[in-house]
């Protein structure tokens, strides 16, 4: 088994690389350059596994900002089929559809991205959803997006929401609840749905919470629970990354970056609310994202800062985390399994 991992390369990193995983040990070895990239900070594997997205996270791919690149996976090789720009700079995440579309979360340039695919797997026509009004003073900052069902989800970290679109022949526009609203500097920056999309789970990176919705028979969403990530009596300056649900959805894990945890909560799956039932140290420093395993059995965290990914064995019954070991990378982001 293989994970692709993105980088940022303003240090020793070069762009893309591979490490073999072992699905019964959890070891890591052969690590390997893919693509040369500037900043390939988030990745996207295709359904088929046949093509891999990367962002390039700068300001300066084009006048005006950064790019997004495809590549055709051959073997063991990158392909790059082409590169466009996002239409904003940093581009910091990226998600596919399962019906041609490709979105880019543009951070500094407060907007999104959203490409059609093309039959060979390269970036085709694009359109700019803009999340900066002429009417406010907050500042957009996107930050991830998900694709469901007909619907597109958007979390802004900037204006402390996240927004939904409906899809319509002629692109994307607003949806009938166009707004999920956080309170001010909460920042919202990742999120996972349930199974069935009742529930949704937002992690926000600014004042180090956790936001659980839930949908109504209407479609729309309402915050139920909110809860903080951080241990009781930490008073050091944390802010959130990632987060995601084990493949049984039984647990939701968090990782903050100051406390330099995993915040571990047991899930409720008929209320869809949370409680904590553990935390564990990253073992490195600043741990961006992280991912589970496909069986689930290890969870494995970027740790921006310390140059290394460490390695944990997941306890399936509690949902605890017992830390194996590190593999060392220079400034590891994004990991994803092939």
């Amino acid at each position: 088994m293989k994970i692709y991992i993105g980088t940022y390369t303003d240090g020793q990193s070069e762009g893309i690389y591979t490490v073999k995983f072992n699905p019964e040990t959890g070891e890591l070895d052969s690590l390997q350059l893919k693509a040369k990239l500037p900043n390939p900070s988030f990745l996207a594997l295709s359904q088929d596994k046949t093509r891999l997205y990367a962002v390039q996270e700068t300001a300066d791919f084009d006048a005006d900002g950064g790019g997004i690149t495809a590549f055709k996976i051959t073997g063991e090789q990158l392909e790059e089929i082409n590169t466009k720009g996002t239409g904003g700079a940093h581009p910091c995440h990226v998600a596919l559809s399962n019906n041609g579309q490709l979105a880019v979360s543009n951070y500094s340039g407060g907007n999104l991205a959203v490409f059609d695919i093309a039959a060979e797997g390269g970036l085709s026509d694009r359109q700019l959803l803009q999340h900066n009004p002429a009417d406010t003073t907050g500042v957009a900052h996107v930050h991830k997006a998900i694709f469901n069902k007909n619907a597109l989800f958007v979390a802004d970290l900037g204006l402390d929401a996240v927004k939904r679109y409906a899809k319509q022949p002629y692109g994307w526009i607003p949806a009938n609840q166009a707004t999920l609203e956080f309170p001010k500097g909460a920042g919202p920056r990742h999120f996972v749905f349930n199974a069935d999309a009742s529930f949704l789970y937002v992690i926000n990176e600014l004042n180090a919470t956790l936001t659980v919705f839930e949908q109504n028979a209407e479609g729309s969403y309402r915050q139920i629970q909110n809860i903080s990530t951080l241990a009781e009596g930490f008073n050091g300056e944390s802010f959130c990354a990632d987060v995601h649900l084990s493949p049984d959805g039984n647990f939701l894990y968090g990782s903050n970056r100051g406390e330099n945890t995993i915040v571990i909560f047991k899930v409720d799956k008929d209320s869809g609310k949370i409680a904590t039932v553990g935390r564990e140290s990253v073992q490195g420093d600043w741990p961006r994202n992280f991912t589970l395993s496909p069986d689930g059995k290890f969870l494995l965290v970027a740790n921006q800062k310390s140059n290394n990914i460490t390695v944990f064995k997941r306890d399936l019954d509690s949902g605890g985390l017992i830390y194996t070991h590190e593999y060392k990378i220079e400034a590891p982001v994004c990991l994803v399994f092939n």
